[in-house]
């Protein structure tokens, strides 16, 4: 997936979908894949399917494994289902958010998976689908909602006060400017409520001063990308999600995450560090088992593409892959179940309907 809609084109012109990272994250996951006799069947989540991309080159690469795809965008999962017909008897498909995830494994009897996969941020479906209002090089509807539920960014923008305006912008865009865009945008609505993306882009383009633009990008990036945000819930259910894809994994089982921008990668670094130290007092001479570190870090840092990759497909220039290993669970000593670092919320239920897709169902 990538992270904003610059240089979207339509459906009928949009380019063949291609992983990022791809090498990588076979490299990464495809171990944990292998069979053995204890897991005659692995299974894989990915958890942010879109057009199942890296999920039909692990299934390929690993014959064995068992695929349980999450997204919450019915169509992506209707394209998905037919890429993915070959492995019809070894794919379960569920319309879902990713931090639904310990609901979607319990309804499935899978408590324990042998890798998890999240690659955030838009796919390419959501931003080549111009009429969804993800990119602001392209008129359309102010949409920007990944499923089928929830509030369109015209109802943000044409409802939030200017603070929640501002809050938004700040926050989830890194907006310089979010107080006197927010102060704008409501003036704007008063004369005509807000309806299509390039409206909005004018009013940024008028917004932001000729000279951050010369240099800090096109003046609606920050602001697309924090509706997108806000819309979508995004970091919400990552900050839920994210403990709760480490707690499923079995020991041996490896989890690896993609994020396009600071905001995502940061609360993923947090969680997969985290369970990567030991959880004993300072100065103990010895760990105990129980505390001893959960997870095992099997990138140095955050890997990036390479500049082949990037030359061959630019959505993938703000790539962070990160992943780890399971190789202790607290729980298996009778410890405590492991707990997600300082102010990321363990994972939490939606109240929203999922519908599952059941593999004699993933061909038809």
């Amino acid at each position: 997936m990538v992270q904003d809609g610059e240089g979207s084109v339509g459906p009928a012109h949009a380019p063949a979908h291609v992983p990022v990272m791809l090498a990588e994250v076979l490299a990464l996951l495809a171990p944990a894949l292998e069979p053995t006799p204890q897991t005659p069947h692995p299974v894989l989540v990915d958890c942010t399917l879109g057009l199942a991309g890296h999920a039909s080159a692990l299934l390929e690469a690993c014959p064995e494994a068992h695929l349980v795809g999450l997204d919450r965008d019915p169509q992506a999962l209707a394209i998905a289902r037919e890429r993915l017909a070959p492995y019809a008897d070894r794919v379960t498909l569920v319309e879902a958010v990713y931090d639904e995830l310990p609901d979607v494994l319990a309804d499935l009897g899978r408590p324990r998976v042998q890798a998890v996969l999240l690659d955030l941020g838009l796919s390419s479906l959501q931003i080549d689908s111009a009429e969804r209002g993800f990119a602001y090089a392209a008129d359309a509807p102010l949409d920007m909602r990944m499923g089928r539920s929830g509030p369109t960014a015209a109802e943000v923008l044409n409802t939030y006060e200017v603070r929640d305006l501002a809050r938004v912008l700040r926050r989830y865009g890194e907006e310089r400017f979010a107080d006197r865009i927010a102060r704008r945008l409501v003036e704007a609505r008063e004369v005509e409520p807000f309806a299509r993306s390039g409206r909005l882009v004018e009013l940024l383009r008028a917004a932001i001063p000729m000279a951050t633009q010369k240099t800090g990008g096109h003046p609606a990036k920050r602001t697309f990308q924090a509706l997108r945000i806000e819309v979508n819930g995004e970091l919400a259910a990552l900050e839920s999600v994210l403990p709760s894809a480490v707690s499923a994994l079995a020991v041996g089982g490896r989890i690896a995450v993609l994020a396009y921008h600071s905001l995502e990668d940061r609360p993923v670094k947090q969680v997969l560090a985290a369970g990567a130290a030991d959880r004993a007092p300072r100065g103990l001479p010895v760990v105990p088992p129980e505390l001893r570190a959960e997870l095992e870090l099997l990138t140095k840092g955050a890997q990036r593409p390479t500049e082949a990759e990037v030359a061959l497909n630019p959505r993938a220039t703000s790539a962070r892959l990160r992943a780890a290993a399971r190789i202790f669970d607290p729980r298996q000593a009778g410890g405590r179940p492991p707990t997600p670092p300082d102010g990321v919320p363990l994972a939490g239920a939606r109240e929203t309907p999922r519908t599952t897709t059941r593999p004699e169902e993933v061909g038809a």
